[in-house]
């Protein structure tokens, strides 16, 4: 029951709050990764040869390669904070946006329902859904970010390049000799899946008048399969770098 409520101002409230759940999520993960990274990167005294436009360049440290994967990761993590009161606002403006109802009382119960659940109270934000942009966004950059990652590491493991050696990998039925880098693969196909969706909900900010019945419903169906995408990114980008035995020519 949600007297002068409207559905979407309970809709909206349960998706930050399960928004903030998954960024806490997230930001362990992503924590936890950029610290292995940092790991790995002291790990190594290897030399291997840098490529530009996908030929050979100069030598460089391989731990600079490793570096240049974790750079944005921790660009991205100080972000989330950010991202956290972006998208961490109670909505409650009743059904055509003057949160007047209660009569006298709208703002003092979205105050009041702000305080209990841990949220803050802004403006109303039926029609502006740039929080919601801003968490597509970002996800769009952690993926990215893993997946430049996967596809380096997938040419690396290029027979005849052979500058990085994988504990374990996919084998092939039809061709035994080989060991495929599925994990880093996934990391491309999932920041690729990511980045598409993102052009979708960028959709979902054109709302007509006061309130959309369809612009808000496109963020139910694109939405969760990107926090999802991302999350699978992250915890396969961990396991990845777990995997790694050496790096830098053999």
């Amino acid at each position: 029951i949600h007297t002068g409520a409207t559905s979407q101002d309970v809709i909206d409230t349960a998706t930050v709050l399960t928004l903030l759940g998954c960024l806490q999520t997230l930001e362990v993960r992503l924590t936890a990764l950029v610290d292995a990274l940092a790991a790995l990167a002291h790990t190594t005294d290897a030399k291997m040869m840098a490529r530009t436009r996908m030929q050979a360049a100069l030598p460089i440290p391989a731990s600079a390669r490793v570096q240049n994967w974790s750079t944005p990761l921790r660009d991205h993590l100080d972000r989330v904070d950010h991202l956290r009161a972006s998208i961490g606002r109670v909505q409650l403006g009743g059904p055509v946006g003057l949160r007047d109802v209660p009569e006298g009382q709208g703002e003092a119960a979205a105050m009041d329902l702000a305080r209990r659940l841990g949220l803050r109270v802004g403006p109303v934000w039926h029609t502006n859904r740039s929080p919601i942009l801003d968490v597509g966004h970002w996800l769009t950059l952690v993926s990215g970010s893993l997946g430049k990652m996967g596809q380096d590491i997938a040419l690396m493991a290029q027979q005849g390049v052979d500058e990085i050696k994988l504990a374990n990998g996919g084998g092939s039925s039809a061709m035994p000799h080989k060991q495929n880098p599925i994990l880093a693969e996934a990391l491309i196909t999932l920041a690729r899946f990511v980045a598409v969706q993102q052009g979708g909900l960028a959709q979902a900010m054109v709302h007509e008048q006061e309130r959309s019945g369809a612009a808000w419903a496109l963020e139910w169906m694109i939405l969760p399969p990107m926090v999802e995408a991302t999350g699978a990114a992250l915890r396969h980008a961990e396991t990845l770098i777990t995997q790694i035995d050496r790096i830098g020519p053999a």
